[in-house]
């Protein structure tokens, strides 16, 4: 009788595995830092099997970021139930769980390591905006955006990535703020577009007509409430 043998994995799974532990280390620190060696430790097997595997660090490299491209993408999707102010923050929050948890790789991911402008990383991060788009859109009910409501969507899009960036870059604001804050930059987005075009304020009043008083739509109505009673006081201290 044997004990302690090592189930022997099949080719598909064993890539699997190689893929999960790369990318846990990629998670940890910057990809340019981490080496075959180590990962072919972390996943208990030789380098020459790692190999066996991958041709080379950035084949697994690659393929650690479809994996985190996929997962990322996924955080995007939710249940179109509800006022879209509240599915959005749970978006936002789920994000943001993905970046706090794969830091390193998060920056990788869209700012490029060791495959910087490849063909295909460039690929997969405009999947994962793409995805974001689409997932934007349904939400707003939306299977033919203008020009002005795809610009706003990309545009948000955009700066939910390079916020969550510079966050990154010593977490100086809580990221619950980001989040909330995230939220309503989208529908200040709208409405700025809404104040040029009427199609952007239909879509605007449509989108506003069921939020709740106290929802993340709401709160953003207050907030700049209270701002603008401060205007007048400001302004008239101005000289002419």
């Amino acid at each position: 009788m044997t004990t302690g043998a090592r189930r022997r994995m099949g080719v598909e799974e064993r890539r699997q595995q190689l893929i999960g532990v790369a990318l846990e280390l990629f998670s940890r620190r910057s990809p340019e830092d981490v080496s075959i060696d180590e990962i072919a430790a972390a996943a208990g097997i030789s380098r020459p099997l790692v190999y066996h595997y991958f041709p080379g660090k950035q084949s697994l490299y690659e393929a650690a970021l479809r994996r985190a491209a996929d997962e990322l993408a996924a955080r995007f999707v939710e249940p179109r139930r509800g006022p879209l102010g509240a599915r959005l923050l749970r978006v936002m929050g789920r994000f943001f769980d993905f970046v706090e948890e794969h830091g390193p790789g998060f920056s990788a991911l869209m700012r490029g390591g060791p495959a910087v402008g490849s063909t295909t990383t460039n690929a997969m991060i405009d999947e994962v905006r793409q995805a974001a788009y689409e997932q934007i859109l349904a939400h707003l009910g939306v299977t033919d955006p203008s020009a002005r409501l795809e610009l706003v969507v990309r545009s948000w899009v955009s700066l939910a990535e390079s916020t969550a960036l510079l966050w990154l870059d010593g977490r100086r604001i809580p990221r619950e703020e980001l989040q909330l804050q995230l939220v309503h930059d989208f529908a200040a987005l709208a409405a700025v577009s809404a104040a040029y075009d009427g199609e952007m304020a239909s879509l605007l009043i449509h989108m506003l007509a069921d939020e709740p008083a106290d929802g993340p739509f709401g709160d953003l109505v207050d907030r700049l409430a209270t701002l603008l009673t401060k205007i007048p006081a400001v302004t008239a201290q101005t000289p002419v």
